[in-house]
């Protein structure tokens, strides 16, 4: 799979809001997420990649901490890319 930096425009209500991802930005999140921590690091990822024209308008939907998990959720699910999984059971567990 190929280093995929992005673009990725976001609507807020009334406000666009653009950021700028790559797979440093993604791995940094993931790897500072924790079972006690998570709305810190989706508040780093957004106002690490948001343009500098977008700054201060995240700034004020990140107050809520529901809001910077939102937004970041979202923001995930547009990167991602698109892959065709399928898990299969196992053999094993079909015996008897």
């Amino acid at each position: 799979m190929t280093q995929v930096n992005r673009d990725i425009t976001l609507e807020l209500g009334d406000q666009e809001l653009t950021f700028h991802m790559s797979p440093q930005d993604v791995t940094k999140y993931f790897n500072a997420t924790t079972q006690a921590n998570k709305v810190a690091p989706a508040h780093n990822l957004l106002m690490s990649t948001v343009t500098p024209e977008g700054k201060d308008a995240l700034k004020s939907l990140l107050e809520n901490p529901v809001a910077t998990m939102t937004i970041a959720g979202a923001l995930l699910e547009e990167y991602s890319p698109d892959l065709d999984i399928i898990v299969k059971k196992s053999s094993a567990w079909l015996k008897p």
